[in-house]
């Protein structure tokens, strides 16, 4: 079976290197890289397997430009919405390829820990079981993989834990506490299981690694991007200083915005969602905080 990686970031090489201990992978991207079995993106799309690890809001946009449907299994290893279209990634893959082809990667997993071969456990998620098991296949016995057929709710739930890090990050930042984050955390999770569930997610994968897993990983850790966006941001620093600072792309900034609209066409209360976005558009954290507090208790 062969397979390629399409994104040489981060996460993208670190998944090249854990399919690297028993397999022999490809990895591709628009920008030639130094990286032993790196190929084209022709070369890249005739292979069985594909890894796609892009920077979720330019996705839509490579497909329209590179993809060919040669009948290949995707699975789709980036986490976000995308803000320009409002939909799911899913919905922008749909419309390349057949339901059957797709899988989803989600759990608690930071690529610098990946690439040190620490042990950890991810989800695959297919709409066919078998295609998530195909898949599983590849991976070395540090990462420990489940299958399910959620895939809506294991995208909701790697796109929401985003946002929810930036808002712990601007916890943390203020010196709010361990009780204040674990607090956020929780809303967090609630906030997040109600907006799935209004999109068909199953209950249980809230509660799994998908969706509490990386919420507590992503939302407690500087190794998360978008939980330094939201420590920068306690900070005082604006968003454009911190994108160029970060060097690195935090899904967490389009992907609020892009919630946030589904949110209200929808009829969805994502009261934290909504602040943070607020936050974005240059809101004060402090006040931020006390527009929080005053909520009413019904949610």
């Amino acid at each position: 079976m062969s397979i390629a990686v399409i994104g040489a970031g981060k996460w993208g090489c670190a998944l090249y290197h854990a399919f690297s201990e028993n397999h022999k992978p490809f990895i591709s991207s628009i920008n030639k890289r130094d990286i032993e079995n790196f190929i084209s993106i022709d070369e890249a799309l005739e292979k069985e397997f594909l890894v796609f690890a892009l920077s979720t809001q330019g996705i839509y946009e490579w497909l329209k430009l590179n993809f060919k449907n040669n009948g290949q299994k995707i699975l789709l290893a980036s986490k976000g919405v995308d803000y320009a279209n409002l939909k799911f990634l899913d919905e922008l893959f749909l419309n390349f390829i057949s339901k059957e082809q797709l899988c989803v990667l989600s759990g608690p997993s930071f690529a610098s820990e990946v690439m040190k071969k620490l042990p950890c456990a991810l989800v695959l998620s297919a709409f066919d079981e078998k295609l998530a098991k195909d898949f599983s296949n590849f991976f070395p016995s540090y990462i420990k993989t489940y299958t399910n057929t959620d895939v809506r709710g294991a995208e909701i739930c790697g796109a929401y834990k985003n946002v929810l890090a930036i808002a712990c990050g601007i916890s943390d930042g203020l010196r709010l506490g361990n009780n204040a984050r674990a607090s956020l955390m929780a809303r967090g999770l609630v906030e997040m299981h109600r907006f799935g569930k209004a999109f068909g997610a199953d209950d249980e994968t809230f509660l799994g690694l998908s969706g509490a897993g990386d919420l507590f990983l992503s939302a407690s850790s500087a190794l998360s991007r978008n939980y330094r966006v939201g420590f920068m941001l306690a900070e005082g620093k604006n968003l454009d200083e911190i994108l160029l600072e970060l060097k690195e792309v935090a899904e967490g900034v389009k992907t609020a915005f892009a919630i946030k609209e589904l949110a209200s066409k929808e009829q969805i209360y994502t009261p934290i969602v909504n602040e943070i976005v607020l936050i974005l558009q240059g809101k004060d954290v402090k006040h931020s905080l006390k527009d929080l507090l005053r909520r009413g208790n019904a949610d």
